[in-house]
């Protein structure tokens, strides 16, 4: 089995790339799951019903997983109740709508478990990832298991990867927005990578028009942010599996 995963989708030029390529990988590639985070595909904040039905219907994405700017287009909280492929962090507060994971049956028969967690160092407050999990796992039974670890500490997102390797076929990073190039199969058969990379501009600060991003540092009245329009670049990964275990992992880059 093989499953295709995106990076942060940023912006309108993370979309496009996301319309130009994604359908042409999953033929490509064979992949029978496709899973993408969206939280940055609106405006570089957040994802709106829109998008994520364009994606569902027409791009041949299964989930979207989110992280600390899930709820940030306003109204969305009402799509996520009503649509279980859109996730958000399964370790925000209980009350929280919709859900931190979902399982689906893919046609090869296996049934697999999407899990999207968000890192607590430098990230808003949070439950703990990995007593969510924990629970998660205790709950919820499949043949592979994907999680999202949406972090910015790389060490907690690592930390992550050991602490499933063998519970969970993969354990993939997002949210820095920079691809590292650490992908990797661990001892007890976890695909992982600390960071897959944005899939939008990459003539910018992690996405931002460098401008701005420079400005903030430099000036007390902080600059506007805005998506940047350069050097289009789509970053997945893709797992291989037999079983539960991962037989491997390897980067895919596309340009616009």
């Amino acid at each position: 089995m093989k499953i295709l995963a995106l990076g942060d989708v940023v912006g309108e030029p993370g979309r496009r790339l996301v319309e130009a390529f994604v359908p042409e990988l999953r033929r490509e590639t064979g992949a029978d799951l496709v899973v993408v985070n969206g939280e940055n595909a609106a405006h570089g904040h957040g994802i709106s019903e829109s998008i994520a039905k364009d994606w569902f219907d027409r791009c041949g994405v299964d989930v979207i997983t989110t992280g600390n700017h899930s709820f940030d287009v306003k109204g969305i909280e009402s799509y996520y109740r009503q649509e279980p492929r859109l996730l958000r962090p399964a370790n925000q507060p209980p009350d929280t709508p919709g859900s931190g994971w979902i399982k689906l049956h893919i046609p090869s028969g296996a049934e697999v478990l999407i899990i999207n967690l968000m890192g607590r160092v430098h990230m808003p407050t949070c439950d703990c990832p990995f007593r969510c999990v924990d629970s998660i796992l205790q709950k919820e039974r499949a043949d592979l298991v994907i999680v999202d670890m949406h972090a910015e500490a790389t060490s907690e997102a690592q930390a992550m990867g050991y602490y499933l390797d063998g519970r969970a076929t993969a354990v993939l990073g997002t949210h820095t927005h920079v691809p590292t190039l650490d992908a990797k199969v661990l001892a007890g058969g976890t695909a992982y990578v600390t960071d897959i990379g944005m899939t939008g501009p990459y003539e910018g600060v992690i996405g931002m028009k460098k401008e701005a991003s420079i400005g903030r540092f430099l000036k007390v009245l902080r600059p506007r942010y805005e998506v940047a329009e350069g050097d289009l670049q789509l970053h997945a990964i893709l797992v291989t599996t037999d079983g539960r275990r991962a037989t491997g992992i390897e980067r895919i880059l596309r340009r616009l």
